[in-house]
């Protein structure tokens, strides 16, 4: 048996299973079945009908779904590969996801998600059956307000960017029912606040201002000053920004926003250095947003189940999608009343949330309590500061503005001198990073830090996790010095392999669905 080299923290002989697997519509054969359903027998059918008669004309298929026909066997075999072929945090050290906190979420919390009492749930079912999910939601909305400052909180956005949305019609529906809403038609916002600030506020037909840093990396107050006027509806930002830096005089320019009638809403989808740390409220918010799926280890499910649990103050309730869940000191009941108000938003989701996505963090919640949070904000901050310093002794790499500073939850760093010596781009080394069985995230396009590099290790991880992670990229560093081709080329051992970018920009080279494939593949010829 040969012995592992316990001196070099890199993983030189990882390898990844690697299948090569077709999709499942691929893999289809005409006439093969997995399972053969029986008619229901004539004592059902003499009870409750056939199943289909019943369905009214309009209703029914005019021709069967075109699902894949496999076999049992076949099914279990394309989903096991499948499941071999994943990079996360439960095979691999998950540290490189910068922006989106992807941390280690307990097994139980999974398992309680899992139970029958809340898979067989049905949105639909009277109150009266559902009163424990229902307390649940109540509660995780209470503590949603003391970690925050807010009065209020709904689940009902699917996650980050549909909060976002719904920040900026409440912003809407607030000037409008104030009769403003024709001259407020401006929402302010960072550069590198996450793109979606910007992207939201933007479909709601608000025209967006951009403030650019100072030298320093600081969100720019005279720059600021001059954006706010009458016609500003809100400000919409992050903080700490993408970059990591945390504004110190954030309460200065919520102050300046209020001052001209405005609004203020905080991007908090990523709170995990903040926790006992800094509340929305007292930095001058009206509204925030926390992604479940990122601080409050729900987990993150690659762009799904979530909830963007938005928050606002107690002037603002009114416009907050119905229904909210009140409690009457007996039961638990769904509130619509605020449905009444002509300038409620209305709904942004069907129903009231992602149950199971809110239970896991309300168990987090739980078992972590105040204290708890607040040593999760301390660890977090700590291994991102510790990954920080051992990186900047790395000659190639720079992290822009604040210098000598730390850093709040991550760091977007620059390898530009790496590829201007070496030729070297970060999305190569994203690619070998792969060949180590680790992920490495680059940034939001545009790139407005050249070749950049966004690490956010949250509190997960150990200092022999972290180590590990520096170790690599040093080794890979090395490597684009001294034998670039092998960067270049890679992935090597991965599952992954190069992509070809270039049609990403044409939608008509894209096939998001099989239908969607096989209809481009017909016009096509």
């Amino acid at each position: 048996m040969k012995k592992i080299n316990r001196d070099s923290r890199v993983r030189k002989n990882f390898h990844q299973a690697k299948w090569d697997e077709p999709i499942i519509f691929e893999l289809s054969q005409k006439g093969e079945r997995g399972i053969l359903v029986p008619k229901a027998e004539e004592d059902v059918v003499g009870v409750v009908g056939d199943g289909v008669s019943g369905i009214p004309d309009h209703l029914k298929r005019k021709e069967h779904p075109n699902l894949p026909e496999i076999s049992q066997p076949r099914v279990l075999r394309h989903y096991m590969r499948l499941s071999q072929e994943t990079l996360g945090a439960d095979v691999n050290i998950e540290i490189g996801q910068g922006t989106c906190t992807v941390k280690y979420s307990p097994k139980i919390n999974e398992m309680l998600a899992k139970l029958t009492d809340i898979t067989e749930l049905h949105p639909l079912q009277d109150e009266s059956t559902v009163q424990g999910i229902l307390e649940i939601m109540y509660k995780t909305g209470v503590f949603m307000n003391e970690i925050s400052g807010m009065d209020r909180f709904s689940f009902q956005s699917g996650g980050g960017s549909q909060a976002v949305m719904a920040m900026a019609s409440v912003m809407r529906a607030y000037h409008a029912d104030k009769g403003e809403s024709r001259t407020r038609d401006e929402v302010i916002t960072t550069i590198y606040s996450h793109p979606s600030d910007a992207a939201a506020p933007a479909v709601m037909g608000y025209r967006i201002i951009y403030i650019h840093p100072d030298e320093d990396g600081y969100p720019d107050f005279e720059a600021f000053k001059a954006a706010v006027s009458e016609r500003t509806a809100g400000f919409i930002v992050a903080n700490p920004e993408d970059t990591g830096v945390y504004n110190p005089r954030v309460k200065e320019f919520t102050d300046l926003i209020h001052s001209h009638g405005g609004l203020c809403g905080y991007d908090q989808a990523n709170a995990n250095g903040l926790f006992g740390v800094t509340r929305a409220r007292e930095a001058g918010f009206d509204m925030c947003f926390f992604n479940l799926h990122k601080s409050f280890s729900t987990p993150h499910g690659c762009g799904g189940p979530a909830v963007g649990a938005m928050g606002v103050t107690k002037e603002l309730e009114k416009y907050l999608p119905a229904p909210l869940i009140d409690y009457d000191g007996d039961k638990y009941y769904l509130n619509y009343d605020i449905c009444r108000d002509p300038f409620n938003i209305g709904k942004v989701r069907m129903f009231y949330g992602v149950a199971p996505v809110v239970l896991k963090a309300y168990a987090w919640i739980m078992a972590l309590g105040a204290e708890g949070l607040y040593e999760v904000a301390k660890v977090a901050v700590l291994n991102n500061n510790y990954l920080f310093r051992k990186l900047m002794e790395v000659d190639c790499i720079d992290a822009p503005y604040i210098k000598g500073k730390q850093r709040v939850e991550q760091v977007r760093y620059t390898l530009q001198k790496l590829a201007e010596d070496t030729g070297i781009t970060t999305g190569d080394v994203q690619r070998r990073m792969m060949d180590f069985g680790m992920h490495y995230w680059t940034s939001h396009h545009p790139y407005y830090i050249p070749e950049p590099m966004t690490l956010e290790p949250t509190e997960a991880p150990s200092k022999e996790d972290l180590d590990e992670y520096i170790e690599t990229l040093k080794y890979i560093i090395k490597e684009a010095y001294e034998s670039p081709e092998i960067i270049k080329t890679a992935p090597h051992r991965s599952v992954c392999h190069q992509v070809d970018e270039r049609t990403l920009d044409e939608p008509d080279e894209w096939a998001i669905s099989w239908r969607s494939y096989l209809k481009k593949a017909k016009d096509k010829g």
